[in-house]
């Protein structure tokens, strides 16, 4: 860290920057390309998200769908859907962070305007754009798989039996504490300065942490963290449990271990 002499004296010069804090209200950002451009980056990312991630949910039903003449033991597990819900999260992340931030979840979105990191009309815009891009990803799931679609339960999140829904709103809470947290850690300017390494992995530890996430919370809620993500998923399903507390939850299902089929994570 530098230091400097002023009058037989000596202070220590930060070797960061802090941005200045984003307008609240910043309307000349409606007349630039680069905020549309953005928007269409959130929406393509959400809706990529959602596209590969359900269809790894409806695909491991499937396979492991005795009834329909599948394996107990087979498809991904609940592993491999962790597994494919971080990894595209650690894809869209690097591949959007230098056009739109690569947010892809309403709720960091929203974490990022309580940090005066983006404006409102931004925050309130990539929201929007999050949640289109869900829905549409999640249609495309049913349009290409409709004959599972419905019977594998559409990859729509549904609270546990077994679980109130107190306990599914501290998991969520929890979990996307974790999430948004290692999002501000990733990013923070500090670490950009010191450690040249960490602009490149900042997608890499916001993966795991979704990974992670997953895995603790899988059994209990299906694990949202994603409003746009349960969103999109009950607006196409379109059943009224899903809808109700789809943003809680996992298949009841899931509190029989040895009935695989019919879990809905997330």
């Amino acid at each position: 860290m530098a230091k400097h002499d002023v009058e037989g004296g000596s202070f220590s010069e930060k070797d960061y920057h802090d941005p200045p804090p984003a307008p609240l209200i910043d309307a000349e950002e409606l007349t630039q390309w680069s905020f549309y451009r953005a928007l269409i980056a959130e929406f393509i990312a959400t809706l990529l998200f959602l596209y590969i991630t359900v269809l790894t949910v409806i695909g491991y039903n499937s396979q492991s769908d005795v009834n329909a003449g599948g394996d107990l033991c087979g498809g991904v597990g609940i592993l491999g859907i962790a597994w494919a819900f971080g990894g595209m999260i650690f894809i869209l992340v690097y591949c959007t962070a230098g056009i739109s931030g690569g947010h892809i979840n309403p709720a960091v979105t929203f974490g990022l305007f309580l940090a005066r990191k983006v404006s409102l009309i931004r925050a309130i815009m990539y929201m929007v754009a999050q949640c289109l891009g869900a829905i549409c990803g999640v249609g495309l799931v049913k349009a290409f798989q409709n004959a599972y679609y419905d019977r594998d339960g559409g990859g729509a999140n549904e609270l546990s039996e077994g679980y109130s829904t107190g306990v599914g709103l501290g998991a969520e809470i929890i979990g996307t504490f974790v999430l948004v947290y290692t999002v501000f850690s990733a990013t923070d300017p500090k670490r950009n300065a010191r450690d040249s390494h960490v602009p490149v992995l900042a997608p890499l530890p916001i993966g795991f942490a979704v990974f992670m996430v997953h895995l603790a919370t899988i059994p209990v809620t299906g694990t949202g963290i994603n409003p746009a993500r349960s969103l999109g998923a009950a607006v196409i399903y379109n059943q009224k449990k899903a809808m109700t507390i789809g943003y809680f939850g996992l298949d009841h299902s899931l509190e029989q271990p040895l009935q695989p089929s019919t879990t809905n994570s997330s």
